[in-house]
């Protein structure tokens, strides 16, 4: 089965994406887009990974030292990799080091399990659209261009997920396997 490590986006947060989304397909560019629902911040991809490893890494996260909620803003939108020849429709993601040290939490919890570390930064972001080769987008860029300074809400994640995704026709489905609390970080007296 397929896995990934990810917050869960609230849904009212993923009804104002949908919203979003309606708006922009007006634009009538090649553009595949991202169902709203079950939208998700990824954490760490790990792939194809057999039943007994995903008990291994079940195991491993519920070790982790938790972190504290983390606070997240959806807001403002961009294209990998250019404007000009964009491949992906992107929302950004605005949650000071906070995601950042979630995600290197599970980069560390898994590392003993022979899962790689990521070679690039940690970047979040999510993504609403996929265009099968580079394109001017003029109208989707205008579209954006008007909804300026783009804001789609805030929320504190209080867990995280192991998922399984599962390819579909009409896109993956995710399935969540586990769940990970964050917690209060206890403030020890002196």
């Amino acid at each position: 089965m397929r896995i990934f490590v990810a917050v869960e986006i609230p849904s009212d947060i993923c009804q104002h994406i949908r919203e979003l989304i309606d708006v922009l397909q007006r634009g009538a560019a090649p553009i595949r887009w991202s169902h709203a629902d079950g939208m998700h911040i990824t954490l760490k991809f790990i792939g194809e990974a057999p039943p007994e490893k995903v008990d291994r890494v079940k195991a491993a996260l519920e070790r982790m030292n938790t972190v504290s909620p983390v606070s997240i803003r959806i807001q403002g939108a961009g294209y990998f990799p250019s404007e000009r020849a964009p491949r992906v429709v992107w929302l950004g993601i605005q949650a000071g080091t906070g995601l950042a040290a979630l995600a290197g939490h599970v980069e560390q919890a898994l590392a003993p399990l022979g899962i790689p570390k990521e070679d690039r930064p940690f970047a979040p972001h999510l993504t609403i659209g996929r265009l099968r080769t580079p394109a001017p987008i003029p109208v989707v860029r205008e579209l954006l261009r008007q909804r300026e300074p783009l804001d789609l809400g805030s929320f504190i994640a209080r867990e995280f997920f192991l998922y399984e995704s599962q390819l579909a026709s009409g896109g993956s489905v995710y399935k969540k396997l586990a769940r990970f609390p964050l917690l209060q970080s206890v403030r020890e007296e002196p």
